[in-house]
């Protein structure tokens, strides 16, 4: 039995595209019927509360709010994929309990508590074990060449994990130096404003540099605040896939090792 068969199906999640196209409309929205409403900027023109002053911010503001709702969104959804993948118990309880059973030589033990544990480290262990069950029939391998099949079927069960665990964090990932940029970008354009205003014939125009100078701003600390959460999330959800990988890689070593254990080490 191939191992696409032997993984179980899932949905892979929702479509990052979608999800950034919703949290466009939804900055967008927020921006030009919130933020631009009326009452919002006194009669001078300066910010009346915090929507005017993200109003004074400029176009580049929705944009980066934009980017902003997409990390959170996307960091929701990779919190409860992860959880699903993670299986009902910790792996590190999971793994303990298989190689006590693999120890014991109770194959038919550990591949029940895999379907109790569910979730992709459970799948991916117990695609090894199928192979286990698989390999004991073939009377012309050696066990240790046995065992080399064993791990590659764990590799490439693996393999076939990976995308739905690494689902949208390239995108976070992206987001993490994107949403700095695009900061720098509205601080760009605010201090040519500023600029602007200050090159002005006679005595330069306050109210237009404080405009310029309040735009540079906050597209600068909405920018960085962007980045930074997108870094924290990426960093928190990439050590948790790697804690999953580290669980795998221990029970994939441990089963080969129990195989030629359990059938008169190396020899055939």
């Amino acid at each position: 039995m191939k191992t696409e068969q032997k993984i179980k199906s899932r949905s892979f999640g929702v479509s990052a595209g979608l999800i950034i196209l919703v949290c466009a409309i939804l900055a967008f929205a927020f921006f030009l019927l919130v933020c631009g409403a009326e009452g919002n900027l006194d009669e001078k023109g300066h910010p009346a509360n915090i929507f005017g002053l993200l109003w004074q911010g400029g176009y580049v503001i929705p944009i980066v709010i934009t980017l902003l709702l997409t990390v959170l969104s996307l960091s929701v959804e990779r919190f409860f994929a992860l959880n699903r993948a993670n299986g009902k118990s910790k792996n590190t309880n999971f793994v303990v309990k298989v190689k006590q059973r693999l120890d014991a030589n109770d194959i038919e033990g550990a591949s029940k508590l895999c379907d109790e544990q569910k979730g992709s480290v459970a799948n991916i262990v117990n695609a090894g074990l199928v192979r286990y069950r698989d390999v004991e029939g073939i009377p012309e391998a050696s066990n240790s060449e046995k065992a080399e099949l064993i791990q590659h079927e764990i590799d490439e069960a693996t393999t076939l994990e990976l995308p739905y665990l690494e689902k949208n964090l390239n995108i976070v990932a992206a987001i993490s130096t994107l949403g700095t940029l695009m900061g720098l970008f509205g601080t760009v354009l605010g201090m040519i404003r500023s600029f602007q205003a200050m090159g002005n014939e006679g005595a330069p125009d306050s109210s237009a540099l404080a405009v310029g100078i309040s735009e540079a701003l906050l597209n600068t600390a909405l920018g960085i605040a962007t980045g930074a959460l997108a870094i924290i999330f990426y960093t928190y959800f990439s050590g948790r896939i790697q804690t999953m990988t580290n669980a795998v890689d221990e029970i994939g070593f441990a089963i080969g090792q129990a195989f030629v254990k359990n059938h008169g080490g190396l020899a055939k």
